[in-house]
């Protein structure tokens, strides 16, 4: 009896063991993701198909190059909620510089006729030098909203929240305001095919996501100011002391979520051939998503490039399955909203357990 109580017993700290050592993995999501999609397999049997694979794949790398701009500023315990608007403005903006046709019906109201889109179309309308420059402006803009993010943040000790959310609101409607909500369509070929096209059956938008992730992993596991960021959101005033340039860390970060935000409209933007001033709408729940779900944490001081990207493609798997089952719309989110929830929990858990040892 005493032998069976103590084979229990071990069994019991075993299993306990191993949960621990499952919720404590970096890979917890990812296994995650694999047995979901096994799970799903006799449910619905599309999901297994290689149409809704290859579909699947090529969702996750705009998505992912801009959630990892987001995992930068969770990283140093901020939030940025304007990636949203900056997809809509840089969609925009690089659509008016590049299209070769505009209808003067859809844009003659429009403050931008006559002045950067006529008749001819957009303001380098067949010159061989309209995606280029376009790319470089797109670009630019991304770069520059997300400077003067974290350039508010940093002087003026504004919250994140509020600085964000005062810029996700404005250029979200000045996207609106310069084309009256119409699409700007007729863009230039060599731009659409960056997120159509790509070599053998690896679409361009894996390359240039791969190469961004790859860099911003480097930055964190290689470099001072990788150090730096985890320092700011571990404890910002013990990071000033250690001489810590908290300010700068902090502009930068938001700099390149803005950079990150630009890069996914472009890869949307050439996806659905078209400037849309609602483009990344409905996207901030699955950015801020992917990588709190992946393991980012929501008080700072932790993340990684390629958590994020399990997080991403955990996200995606579960919106695809709950579309493919012919869910409504708003049941989507809800569910999505209490798997963020649940990743906030774990999240909690998971230090719990590591303060315990």
């Amino acid at each position: 009896m005493e032998k069976a109580k103590a084979v229990f017993s071990f069994l019991r700290f075993d299993l306990k063991g191993y949960l621990s050592s499952l919720l404590l993995s970096e890979y917890f999501i990812l296994i995650l993701s694999v047995v979901s999609f096994l799970v799903l397999i006799p449910f619905v049997p599309t999901i297994a198909t290689s149409v809704n694979i290859a579909n699947l794949f090529s969702n996750i790398w705009p998505l992912l190059a801009i959630a990892i701009g987001q995992t930068f500023v969770l990283i140093i315990a901020g939030i940025d909620l304007s990636q949203g608007s900056i997809m809509a403005v840089v969609s925009v903006v690089g659509g008016m510089i590049m299209t070769n046709e505009v209808d003067p019906i859809l844009f003659q109201k429009s403050p931008i006729w006559g002045v950067f889109i006529g008749d001819k179309g957009g303001l380098l309308a067949g010159s061989p030098f309209a995606v280029p420059v376009a790319l470089i402006v797109m670009l630019l803009i991304g770069i520059i909203i997300g400077f003067l993010n974290g350039f508010a943040i940093a002087q003026f000790k504004i919250p994140a929240f509020m600085v964000t959310l005062v810029s996700q609101i404005f250029f979200s409607s000045f996207a609106i305001f310069l084309v009256k909500s119409e699409n700007i369509i007729h863009l230039p070929n060599s731009f659409t095919a960056i997120g159509s096209e790509g070599i053998w059956f690896i679409p361009y938008s894996m390359f240039i996501t791969g190469a961004i992730a790859i860099f911003a992993q480097w930055v964190l596991d290689r470099t001072v100011f990788g150090k730096w960021l985890y320092a700011v959101g571990t404890n910002v005033r013990a990071a000033v002391l250690s001489g810590v340039p908290s300010q700068k860390v902090i502009i930068m970060a938001y700099t390149f979520s803005g950079f990150c935000a630009a890069i996914g409209s472009i890869l949307y933007s050439a996806r659905l051939q078209g400037g849309r001033p609602t483009l990344g709408q409905n996207l901030l729940l699955d950015i801020v998503g992917a990588a709190v779900i992946g393991g980012s944490s929501l008080a700072g001081g932790k993340g990684k490039v390629l958590w994020t990207l399990f997080g991403v493609i955990f996200l995606q798997l579960l919106g695809n399955a709950l579309s493919l089952l012919n869910v409504p719309y708003f049941t989507i989110y809800i569910v999505k909203g209490a798997v963020i929830l649940a990743a906030a929990l774990l999240d909690v858990s998971r230090t719990r357990i590591l303060q315990r040892g």
